[in-house]
């Protein structure tokens, strides 16, 4: 009688299950090549982002960034400045521990620290600036919006950069001698 050695088929054995179980969690992954696709695939509208994303990437942690090619501004029913790099972490759902993402009402910038819709959708979309939160219209961001340009000389976008150049204006009066009396 002919006999295999017991050692040759443990590898025939364990090769298959090892293809099965490397092919599931290949599955799993998304085949997304844009930010707008995996914006889609977790329940966000694609016009969350605007025109002109060049590079991105998401951990399976949903740690991701976005990088335009430059700084710019979108109009919704309210404006909003993109910086540069935008990055955060990304659930069904959610956009959360934002950064790079700024809106605008009532003259004034706030930081938008996460962005969620409602599962099931209500078809509202919620920004949230820190102590308030703001709903819009789901339909608003349905596609990616245009973005215009902002230089660098236009100090009029977001109010932190004023702050910072009020905030010096206000030092040097202050170093100047005076002992605050007249610098308003």
């Amino acid at each position: 009688m002919f006999s295999f050695p017991h050692n040759v088929f443990l590898p025939i054995l364990v090769f298959p299950i090892i293809i099965c179980c490397c092919s599931a969690s290949l599955l799993g992954r998304s085949n997304a090549t844009t930010i707008y696709e995996v914006l889609s695939e977790h329940g966000l509208p694609m016009g969350l982002f605007p025109q002109g994303v060049r590079e991105f990437a998401v951990g399976e942690d949903g740690l991701f960034w976005v990088r335009l090619d430059e700084a710019c501004n979108a109009k919704f029913e309210n404006e909003l400045h993109y910086e540069r790099n935008v990055s955060g972490h990304l659930s069904y759902g959610m956009i959360d521990a934002l950064s790079g993402l700024e809106a605008q009402d009532l003259f004034l910038w706030f930081q938008v620290m996460s962005i969620r819709v409602d599962v099931p959708s209500t078809g509202l979309i919620y920004f949230d600036v820190g102590a308030a939160s703001k709903r819009f219209p789901l339909s608003l961001f349905e596609t990616p919006p245009e973005c215009v340009a902002v230089s660098s000389q236009q100090q009029d976008a977001p109010s932190h950069h004023q702050g910072q150049v009020q905030s010096g204006r206000i030092r040097h009066k202050l170093n100047q001698g005076t002992s605050g009396r007249d610098v308003l």
